[in-house]
Parts: C-alpha cells; structure tokens; sequence
C-alpha cells in the first residue's frame, strides 16, 4: 500500500486548506487524531496510516464548496498522486451503510461519476480502515471529538434526512460497538468525550 508520509500528507492538507479553507479543516483534524488514538489500541492497524487516512478522507473538499462531488474530487486527486489507498478512503468514508442513497446530501456528480461511486460501494469489501475512518468521521467535528448522536443530528440538520438515514446511524453505532470490542474500551474514553 502506497501512501504519503505524515508529512507529505500534512502539506497536501496544508494546500486544500489555502484553496478553499472551512469548517472540513477542524473536522479533518478531529477525524485524523480520533483514527490514531483508536488505531493505537487495534492489532490490526498502523496508527499513523489511520492518521493520513483521516487527514485526507476530505481531501476533495480542495476544489471548492461542494456536496457529495468532494468524494469523487478526493479520488481522482489521490489516484492521480498514486495513493489508491488514500483514494479509496475517500470514496468509502461517505457509505458506513452500503447503500449509495443513504448519502445525506445533495448529489452534484455527474450520471458517470455516480456510476461509478455506485459500483464502486458495492463491489468494496470493507477493511478495517474503511471502517475506522467512517467512525472517525461520525466522531469528528471542527472543534474537536464528539459522540455520534451529536454529530449525527449536526449532519442531519445541515444536509436533511432521508428513508436510509436510520439505517445510516444503526451502520455508525454498529461500527462503534466494533470498535469497542477490537479496542476492548469504550472508544469515548480514548478519544476524550
């Protein structure tokens, strides 16, 4: 797996946050620090990879104010730097629930680009860093680490609710519920909540 340095991955953040600075910047931090501390108690998982991982799982957001473009904008910036992995990220951060519609938002993809965001969620098997960045990003808002409700309510207000979104949040507490059992905590206690 090919991915950036701390550093290189901290001045491609650096860069996006010049370009089109906002709100994503403290959430992007909150995710990167909360997939460390919980990736530190894992086994299985490197934790200064969830680090980048959730440094640049919004990474899209580079190209300006957008709504579900930003995971596609993050894909095809990351693929075309060889850091499919990163690229990966970007993509499935959005669908703990695999279910393309279960995004809370706007779609301004195009048709092909939704395409392919479709078939790329359901032909992925999750890993474990799929899946601690999409809990990372439940936990994370600009000023700092949070409980899912909390975030999950914030998105929902900012983005609007629609018929996937309560499997959406069973997907997010199923994911914590993981988490506490591969960390043998409450991830809350780690994370500082």
């Amino acid at each position: 797996m090919k991915l950036p340095t701390i550093i290189e991955a901290e001045k491609l953040f650096n860069e996006a946050e010049q370009r089109n600075p906002g709100a994503w910047i403290g959430h992007s931090k909150t995710a990167a620090f909360c997939a460390k501390v919980i990736a530190e108690h894992c086994d299985n998982l490197d934790a200064d990879t969830a680090y980048i991982f959730g440094l640049l799982h919004d990474i899209g957001r580079r190209e300006g104010i957008t709504d579900m473009r930003h995971i596609i904008d993050g894909y095809h910036f990351m693929t075309s730097l060889g850091y499919d992995a990163c690229a990966r990220i970007c993509l499935t951060h959005s669908f703990p629930y695999k279910d393309f519609f279960s995004y809370n938002g706007q779609n301004d993809c195009t048709a092909d680009e939704t395409e392919f965001i479709k078939t790329f969620i359901e032909k992925t098997e999750y890993n474990d860093y799929d899946k601690m960045i999409q809990l990372c990003d439940a936990l994370a808002l600009p000023d700092g680490a949070t409980y899912i409700e909390k975030r999950l309510v914030d998105v929902v207000m900012r983005r609007g609710f629609n018929n996937l979104t309560i499997p959406k949040w069973r997907a997010f507490l199923d994911l914590k519920d993981y988490f506490d059992k591969k960390t043998g905590t409450d991830i809350y206690t780690l994370i500082g909540v």
